[in-house]
């Protein structure tokens, strides 16, 4: 592979397509924040705004403000995300609600533990780009409460009968891990250290398991096991993967070159897991013992899942030198480039069937918003720019 096409072809993706389509697009010019439910060609379908894509959009435009370029659009795109997000997105004491309406009333509560870890990132993002330490207390405020969610992510709103199964899942110490260095500047260290090892901690020992050969489950009991039931048998590889990368970074910023070594045959064996050996693809989401998994779409083929493992083995590779990631890229970067991506409009599609097909031409929905696309393009050609030299 020729990187430093490669790192062209991610970059010019990036500026010249992707972000021009969410700064035309995505903006609510009349009551703020932005719109995320934007068909193939831009147009919106719905205006509800969901707090984890308002979040990840005052994220991303931050974060691109900060270590890309000054530019001015995207610090206004910024700026006006969180202003709205700041006025409606809580309900006075930073609980973050899960979606409002255009106007920004509450329509739904806040029971989403996600709605706060974006909120975070976007606000300890948004005080780096502009110095305002209020954005500060908005993300030091709002971590402080998801630290003391921890065990019961969803509070009063857990559907679950409490005492019978009791599970934890694995999105929120995997999230913790990203989160923990997003808002490094805001922490104490000492405070910032122990996250860091809870959260490696937990990933890498508790949810990765030495008897399923080093893959990751996504529920296991509060004591650690197994459980054989439809959540505890539940495998998602995208998840898995994605976790990988924050652990790599992890291992890069304490030096602890094993725990990177680890990552990367995670990723590889996740990757070998999960990958369609008929359609090509990685499947959203598996049976650890192979019976019929709950979710109906378990077969798809998701935007995000791709767009992570790319940026798993970009960072892996040039981390160790293993050749496997090189290869495993490859492969990934030809089947992502040819069936999600868009070639007659900008941005890519989301939702792919299990042969490969378009399923659903949206660009934007109620998951789908500013984030894994720019994020991943981002990621993989800054790892390429940084590491020319290094392989």
């Amino acid at each position: 592979m020729d990187f430093k096409k490669l790192e062209k072809q991610y970059k010019s993706e990036l500026l010249d397509n992707v972000l021009p389509f969410w700064l035309k697009n995505s903006q609510d010019k009349e009551y703020g924040g932005y719109f995320s439910c934007l068909d193939r060609d831009g147009t919106v379908f719905d205006t509800d705004k969901f707090i984890w894509l308002q979040g990840r959009e005052v994220w991303m435009f931050s974060m691109l403000y900060n270590n890309v370029e000054k530019r001015q659009d995207w610090l206004d795109c910024a700026v006006q995300g969180g202003e709205f997000l700041k006025k409606y997105g809580h309900d006075g004491n930073y609980n973050w609600y899960f979606s409002l309406d255009r106007e920004g009333n509450p329509l739904i509560e806040p029971y989403n533990i996600f709605s706060y870890t974006f909120a975070t990132m976007a606000f300890g993002q948004l005080n780096k780009a502009t110095g305002n330490e209020e954005y500060a207390e908005i993300a030091r405020k709002t971590f402080d409460i998801i630290l003391s969610k921890v065990d019961n992510p969803k509070g009063k709103w857990n559907k679950a009968y409490p005492g019978t199964r009791n599970l934890k899942n694995f999105a929120l110490p995997m999230i913790l891990c990203n989160l923990a260095l997003e808002i490094e500047h805001l922490l104490p260290e000492a405070f910032l250290n122990k996250v860091m090892d809870d959260c490696i901690h937990e990933v890498m020992e508790v949810f990765l398991r030495a008897e399923l050969g080093g893959l990751i489950v996504e529920n296991v009991t509060v004591n650690g096991e197994l459980s054989d039931t439809f959540d505890g048998r539940l495998m998602n590889p995208g998840h898995a993967i994605e976790a990988m990368w924050f652990i790599m970074d992890l291992g890069h910023r304490l030096n602890r070159p094993e725990l990177i070594n680890k990552a990367v045959e995670t990723t590889l064996k996740m990757i070998d897991y999960g990958w369609d050996k008929e359609y090509g693809g990685i499947f959203y989401y598996m049976d650890r013992l192979g019976r019929p998994p709950q979710q109906l779409e378990w077969d798809q083929k998701l935007w995000w899942v791709h767009i992570e493992t790319l940026i798993a083995l970009i960072k892996g590779y040039y981390l160790t030198g293993n050749q496997e990631c090189a290869e495993w890229f490859e492969s990934i970067h030809n089947y992502t480039w040819q069936h999600f991506k868009d070639n007659e409009y900008p941005e890519w599609y989301g939702y792919l069937n299990r042969q490969g097909d378009v399923l659903l031409s949206l660009k934007g929905g109620k998951w789908k918003g500013c984030f894994h696309i720019p994020r991943g393009l981002y990621q993989i050609y800054k790892t390429i720019s940084e590491n020319q030299n290094d392989l």
